[in-house]
């Protein structure tokens, strides 16, 4: 019986995380985006997309790791880079908390970046362009989906140098988070505790498992941390006004796998992880 219940959590849980976003996509080990499957196309010979060293840590991305992309001389204006249907970034429906798309990009020319959302079925409503106003430093665009509200997909196409104009000499762009939030990426450090989820060093809920006594710790961009059930059942909501809480989840949880969603000021969900309740309910 121990058994079934266990495969049966795991089910709920594997189904749970599946139709969701993989975000942030920020090429970091253990983070998303570095170890997918990213198909070039449009490009000449289609050189790969490269996950390399940050050319600039002073400005608004301090992160390690970063995209980087060869636009081709050769290459099509449209040339880009796209994650495989149903894996990489996950299935997810457009909403009003993820529906502002945001990536920053490192270019040494002003062209449009562009930004695609793909169903299943190949079927898109095209891409959404904006161009870059820096040169030589990172800068952070922000691409709003709102007509897309409802609409479910399971790809992201980038095209880091949409130039109709056509390129007088092979380009170099790199682009570095990927997100639907407001949070700063410098401002918290990740550490990886498993598939799809990450714990920040500002953001914890220890002990983890615990037996109903918890420490919960966040940064000053949180305002509310939520628990979840295996099925998506809201059971647990507290506001975050301070840095550090004590609390009692005795009366609040079941014995079992939780989830607990970071929640900013402005509604998204910037950060989740995995919970385990050792109490007696």
């Amino acid at each position: 019986m121990k058994k079934i219940s266990l495969v049966l959590c795991f089910f709920i849980w594997s189904t749970f995380n599946a139709f969701s976003q993989n975000i942030p996509i920020n090429f970091e080990t253990g983070g998303f985006g570095a170890n997918w499957a990213w198909n070039v196309f449009e490009n000449g010979n289609n050189p790969a997309l490269q996950f390399v060293d940050n050319p600039d840590t002073t400005g608004i991305n301090c992160s390690k790791t970063c995209a980087k992309f060869t636009a081709l001389q050769i290459g099509k204006p449209w040339a880009g880079c796209e994650t495989q249907h149903n894996t990489g970034i996950g299935s997810f429906t457009i909403n009003a908390n993820n529906k502002i798309i945001k990536i920053m990009v490192y270019k040494g020319v002003i062209s449009d970046v562009g930004i695609k959302l793909v169903r299943n079925d190949n079927w898109s409503l095209g891409e959404i362009k904006k161009p870059n106003t820096l040169t030589n430093q990172w800068e952070m665009l922000t691409f709003d989906f709102s007509a897309h509200l409802g609409n479910t997909y399971d790809q992201i196409v980038v095209f880091p140098d949409f130039n109709l104009a056509g390129r007088a000499e092979e380009q170099v762009i790199y682009f570095d988070n990927i997100y639907q939030n407001t949070a700063s990426p410098c401002s918290t450090s990740t550490a990886n505790i498993g598939s799809g989820f990450q714990q920040s060093i500002n953001n914890r809920c220890y002990p983890n498992p615990s037996n109903g006594q918890i420490t919960l710790e966040t940064n000053e961009q949180i305002a509310k941390v939520l628990f979840y059930d295996v099925y998506g059942r809201v059971l647990l909501e507290i506001p975050s006004h301070t840095s550090t809480k004590q609390i009692d989840l005795t009366t609040y949880l079941n014995k079992g796998l939780h989830f607990i969603n970071y929640v900013d000021k402005e509604g998204y969900t910037i950060e989740k992880q995995r919970f385990i309740f050792d109490g007696n309910k």
